[in-house]
């Protein structure tokens, strides 16, 4: 079954990377985050693709795609829905959020002030949004896909870390070198091409997917070796302060989601060290003047640790 399913995923990829052009390794990223369950943070600045990116995905799963436009008079109920009193049945009727989707696409989701960017905190973690006292239960599958200007842009607010958090990947689109570029500015309206696309598998077929993670085989060695960087950040010689044990556990299911897009049932520390800087470097602040950002240091401790 699972070279079926490497094969399904990696057609899913493929269609995805006609519509974002030159940009294979961000959409596998985003693949192996929708597999491990978690949600996924684009930090670019505007016009690279994001929300096309968002809404291809949703369009070849056959999932219920919704976007939020975040901006600063953003009000939690705007997302999450209101109860109104209808005169007619005399009582009051819930009408659901945008919130109620299985992909959600919070665009420019550090525009909202904290308030609102906190009503997401509930949904992103426990799948349900809980209204009037009442707790209801969100899709399945629930995929956040937040989209994030750069902090130093007018109107942005930086978001919390306990916001951080709880997205399992943070990437970077970034431009596209020449080919694509020229491949964009030639061929048909990326967003008239997503909408034509046709699903590659069923959302039924990628909730198996998702379970099929979780039995990929992760060996005591390459245990041992994720202990080991997970340790590293906690030592003082590379960052202030080190990973949570959900962090450890965040990066071990995204590298199990790698090993299954690869036909594999089992996790080797290729995975760990491919998705290692995405699945951290947003958890981790550099020691003060070591000159590096967040993702290089990453990128440095890994090279200093062993395998073992």
């Amino acid at each position: 079954m699972q070279p079926d399913t490497a094969r399904q995923l990696s057609g899913l990829v493929d269609q995805i990377s006609t519509i974002i052009v030159g940009k294979r390794l961000q959409i596998e990223d985003c693949v192996a985050c929708l597999l491990a369950g978690g949600h996924l943070l684009i930090e670019d600045v505007p016009g690279v693709g994001k929300t096309t990116l968002a809404h291809a995905l949703a369009v070849s799963l056959g999932l219920k795609f919704s976007r939020v436009q975040f901006t600063a008079d953003l009000m939690p109920s705007d997302l999450v829905g209101v109860s109104v009193f209808e005169r007619a049945s005399d009582r009051f009727v819930f009408h659901q959020g945008p919130v109620f989707a299985q992909v959600l696409l919070a665009d420019e989701i550090n525009r909202a002030g904290p308030k609102t960017q906190s009503a997401l905190l509930e949904a992103m973690e426990e799948h349900q949004v809980s209204v009037d006292n009442e707790t209801r239960a969100l899709p399945e599958p629930f995929f956040v896909i937040g989209t994030q200007n750069p902090s130093d842009q007018l109107g942005t607010y930086p978001l919390p870390e306990s916001q951080l958090d709880r997205f399992l990947l943070r990437i970077t689109l970034g431009y596209p070198d020449r080919a694509s570029e020229r491949a964009l500015l030639t061929g048909v309206d990326r967003r008239q091409a997503s909408a034509r696309l046709q699903p590659v598998m069923l959302p039924a077929e990628l909730q198996a997917a998702q379970a099929r993670v979780l039995q990929v085989h992760a060996a005591e060695p390459l245990l041992d070796y994720l202990q080991a960087l997970i340790a590293a950040t906690r030592s003082g010689q590379w960052f202030v302060d080190g990973l949570s044990p959900r962090a450890g556990i965040a990066v071990l299911r995204v590298a199990k989601a790698r090993a299954l897009m690869a036909g594999r049932d089992y996790v080797a520390p290729d995975d760990v060290q491919a998705i290692l800087p995405q699945a951290i470097a947003h958890r981790l602040v550099p020691l003060p003047g070591c000159g590096r950002g967040a993702i290089e240091q990453v990128r440095a401790m890994v090279e200093a640790v062993p395998i073992p």
